[in-house]
């Protein structure tokens, strides 16, 4: 990208924008998923083929994500931006509509196409701020996402109450979350491509780098994907809780990880990406000690507490590390998505394939052996702290190319 200096009040202004990006990526979320039961009914499927169908969204994103860096560089990263955010809030009204099996799976495939390539746009600008800024901000950028999705289900489960059409609420939902999006990005950076920069490829595999770091997204995304989709089942079925102590756990779960994202830049700041995902690895190894022994709901839920603090920040330190580790931030950053992304996919069938076979006990030792990664492998993070210029000047920041 070419370089272009910006006032220091236009990179803050732009940090806040990108947050609302992100805050409004997380409501599309969170409104979706509240209106699963809803979408199954309309399209009469059963609970398998809505198994099968929910698989699209990943294996969308995963296709069209390679494609973000190619449409940045066409069309500068503050245009690429809003059209793709345009594209993924619009999305949130195709599976509602879906009246089969086969064009649900058509709806949740471009669902999650657009989902992809708009993670990817402003994950890359969130480092590019970050770059300019000189401090670590990603992880609070990923809170706001935590923050947008609370308030999407949030929004979705009224509509559940009230028992509103989903048709109805998405377009609703859709048509205010493009406007706030579209808005957002007027002051998002307007980085273009140098006049001799070479166009990224539009498919290529990622380097090797983003690889190395993707296996350390993996296994926090794993815990997460896990935690979030069993933690409840787990304190019902194994400890005999209540259902409302139950789903309490699991929301006691994701507020842990968006308070840990929020407030995360600080301790990133202090001590650095490797030591901060290592430490939230010990964390995280120590959370899954706690649920794996428990015999109590209230020791098991302090396990999932602990682990949501552990590996909340790591996801956003691993797009901060992909964003400096090369010449192509975008294939980096799309490469480390598309890992990340496939871990949300696997995490949950894989834990309860295995729970079929022996028990969630043990499944919850898998989680347990792969938090360890995150404290054996947080080294790969350490380009996340190289190049991080330090402002001097009250008007300024550097350009980065």
């Amino acid at each position: 990208m070419s370089a272009v200096v910006y006032d220091l009040r236009e990179v803050r202004r732009a940090r806040y924008a990108v947050a609302a990006v992100f805050a409004v990526h997380g409501a599309v979320t969170g409104s979706f998923a509240t209106r699963v039961p809803w979408i199954q009914d309309h399209a009469g499927v059963s609970a398998g083929q809505l198994g099968l169908a929910l698989a699209f969204p990943a294996l969308g994103a995963s296709v069209a994500m390679p494609l973000a860096g190619r449409i940045s560089h066409r069309f500068g990263a503050r245009n690429a931006l809003r059209g793709l955010i345009a594209l993924w809030t619009l999305s949130l009204v195709l599976p509602s509509f879906a009246p089969n099996l086969p064009t649900l799976c058509l709806a949740l495939f471009t669902y999650g196409a657009t989902a992809g390539m708009a993670d990817v746009a402003m994950n890359a600008l969130g480092v590019e701020v970050e770059n300019r800024l000189g401090r670590s901000i990603m992880s609070g950028l990923h809170g706001m996402w935590s923050a947008g999705a609370l308030i999407g289900s949030a929004g979705g489960t009224l509509a559940a109450h009230l028992g509103a059409d989903a048709r109805v609420h998405h377009v609703l939902a859709a048509a205010v979350l493009t406007v706030l999006g579209v808005a957002a990005c007027r002051w998002v950076l307007d980085l273009q491509p140098a006049e001799d920069e070479e166009p990224p490829p539009r498919f290529a595999l990622p380097p090797r780098s983003a690889l190395l770091i993707g296996a350390v997204g993996f296994c926090a995304v794993f815990a997460e994907g896990a935690s979030l989709d069993w933690s409840a089942v787990y304190l019902r079925d194994q400890l005999e809780a209540s259902a409302g102590l139950a789903a309490a756990c699991t929301t006691g779960f994701t507020l842990t990880m968006a308070i840990a994202r929020i407030a995360g830049d600080k301790v990133v700041d202090r001590f650095g990406s490797v030591r901060t995902v290592r430490s939230g690895g010990v964390l995280a190894v120590l959370g899954g000690l706690l649920i794996v022994v428990s015999g109590h709901p209230a020791v098991a839920m302090t396990g999932f507490a602990l682990m949501g603090f552990g590996i909340a920040v790591v996801v956003p330190l691993c797009f901060a590390a992909a964003g400096r580790s090369g010449t192509n931030p975008s294939l980096a950053i799309a490469g480390v998505a598309t890992i990340t992304y496939t871990s949300g996919l696997v995490a949950p069938s894989a834990i309860g394939t295995l729970a079929q076979a022996t028990s969630l006990v043990v499944s919850f030792g898998l989680v347990t052996v792969l938090s360890c990664g995150l404290v054996a492998f947080a080294g790969v993070l350490r380009a996340g702290d190289r190049d991080r210029p330090k402002v001097s000047a009250p008007d300024a920041v550097a350009p980065r190319r």
